[in-house]
C-alpha cells in the first residue's frame, strides 16, 4: 500500500527493559528525545551525490539533565552496501562491522560520537518476470535510489563487455548545473525558447518547470576549453561552445549549412560544425546574445520570428536573410538565463544503443517521461 506518511515515524524503534535498546532503522537528519535512554540523540546525514561513494552518518548525544542511562544503539547495515571500505568509529575507535543486511550494536551514553561511512554503489535488480523474453529487463539503483532515466519510449543499454560498471553509466559532476541555459525570446505578450523536438531545433512557448517541455528546452554548454569553469553563465559570452541536449546526454546541436535546419545529433568528427561563439546580441540590448557559427563567421542560429512548430530553427547570415536587417537582429538574439531543468545532485548518463540517458532518482521526477526498467544487452 502506499503509506509513505508512515516513513517519517519508521527511523527509530525502540526495545524497553533494564538496559534500554534504540534500532536505527533509518538514516534521515533528525533529532530524537528518547526517554528512556535518557538522551537527545542527534542523527545528521551528509546528502548523498553521486560523485561521493558514501553514505555519511554522524551521530551525537547529549543526556539529560541529571540522568545517567547506559544503552545500546543498533545500527541497521543496508543490504545495500559492501563490507568492503565501510568503516565506524565509536569516539574515534574503529568498530567492526557485521555483514550487510544484519545490526551494527553498539553500547552507548550521552556524550558518545558515532560515525557511520557506508559505500555506495550502482547495482542492477531484474524485473519480477519469468519469461525469457524480459530476461535481461533490469532496473537500476544506487544504494537505496531508484534511478529513472528521461526516456518517451527507449530503454536500451549497452553494458559493454567486461562487466565493469565504468563501462555503462558515469556520474554527472556537480559543476554542470552551472552550464545549464534556456535561451528564449518574445514575441507579442508571449515568451518562446529554443527547444528540441525530435531532434530537431523549433521555438516553443515558454514551458512550465518539471515537464518534458522544460527538459527539452535546456542546455548543457561544452566549452572548447574543456577545462573550462564559470561560477554563472554571464561567463560564457565570449567562449565559443557546443549546446549539448539536456535529456540526449552526448547529443549536441549541429550545424547542416546556410538556410538548413539545425539538428541534434552526436557530435561530429569535425567538431567544428557543432561549435558556437557565443556573442553580445545584435539586437544590442545588455541582456541578449547571438549564437554565431564558428564556420561561417556572420552566420548566426536564427529564428526567423516565425514560431510556428512546423519550423525549423536554420544557420543564417544577414546578407542571405529575407529579412530587414532589424528583422534579423531580433531573430538572432536571445536571451540567456539559467536552465529550466537541472541536474540532481544524484545523476548519472548511462550509455544506450541509440542514444545515452540521464538518470535521476525517481523521487526527484516530476511530470517528466521516464522509465524505470531498461533493456541491458553487453
Amino acid at each position: 500500500i502506499e503509506s509513505f506518511s508512515k516513513l517519517g515515524d519508521s527511523i527509530y524503534f525502540e526495545e524497553e527493559g533494564s538496559i534500554p535498546s534504540l534500532y536505527i532503522i533509518q538514516y534521515v537528519s533528525s533529532t530524537l528525545d528518547w526517554k528512556s535512554g535518557k538522551i537527545v540523540l542527534n542523527q545528521k546525514v551528509i546528502p548523498v551525490v553521486s560523485s561521493d561513494l558514501y553514505l555519511r552518518v554522524t551521530l551525537t548525544s547529549s543526556s539529560k539533565e541529571g540522568a545517567e542511562q547506559l544503552s545500546t544503539l543498533n545500527l541497521r547495515i543496508p543490504i545495500w552496501t559492501s563490507s568492503k571500505g565501510a568503516k565506524a568509529t565509536l569516539n574515534a575507535q574503529n568498530l567492526d562491522l557485521p555483514a550487510p543486511g544484519s545490526f551494527l550494536q553498539v553500547k552507548w551514553s550521552g556524550g558518545d560520537k558515532l560515525t557511520l561511512n557506508l559505500p555506495i554503489s550502482i547495482r542492477t535488480e531484474q524485473i519480477k518476470d519469468d519469461r525469457p523474453e524480459y530476461a535481461s529487463v533490469r532496473a537500476i539503483l544506487y544504494g537505496p535510489y531508484l534511478l529513472s532515466g528521461y526516456s518517451s519510449g527507449d530503454w536500451d543499454i549497452k553494458t559493454g563487455s567486461t562487466g565493469s560498471d565504468a563501462d555503462w553509466i558515469s556520474p554527472v559532476p556537480a559543476a554542470y548545473n552551472n552550464h545549464l541555459v534556456t535561451f528564449s525570446q518574445e514575441s507579442g505578450e508571449s515568451t518562446f525558447v529554443l527547444t528540441n523536438i525530435n531532434q530537431s531545433i523549433r521555438m516553443e512557448k515558454f514551458p512550465k518547470a518539471g515537464t518534458d517541455a522544460a527538459i527539452r528546452a535546456t542546455f548543457r554548454l561544452i566549452f572548447d576549453d574543456t577545462l573550462e569553469k564559470i561560477s554563472s553563465i554571464e561567463e560564457a559570452i565570449g567562449k565559443t561552445v557546443m549546446l549539448e541536449s539536456f535529456d540526449y546526454p552526448g547529443m549536441v546541436l549541429v550545424q547542416q549549412g546556410t538556410e538548413n535546419n539545425l539538428v541534434v545529433t552526436d557530435p561530429p568528427k569535425d567538431t567544428a560544425t557543432s561549435s558556437f561563439g557565443i556573442v553580445h546580441g545584435l539586437d544590442g540590448k545588455d541582456n541578449s546574445v547571438s549564437l554565431e557559427s564558428v564556420t561561417q563567421k556572420g552566420c548566426y542560429i536564427y529564428s526567423g520570428v516565425n514560431y510556428s512548430s512546423s519550423v525549423g530553427m536554420k544557420l543564417s547570415c544577414n546578407s542571405s536573410s529575407s529579412s530587414s536587417e532589424a528583422g534579423f537582429s531580433q531573430a538572432t538574439s536571445f536571451t540567456m538565463n539559467n536552465g529550466l531543468s537541472a541536474y540532481d545532485p544524484i545523476s548519472f548518463v548511462a550509455k544506450g544503443g541509440s542514444r545515452n540517458y540521464l538518470m535521476v532518482p525517481l523521487q526527484s521526477v516530476r511530470d517528466e517521461s521516464y522509465s524505470v526498467y531498461f533493456n541491458m544487452q553487453p
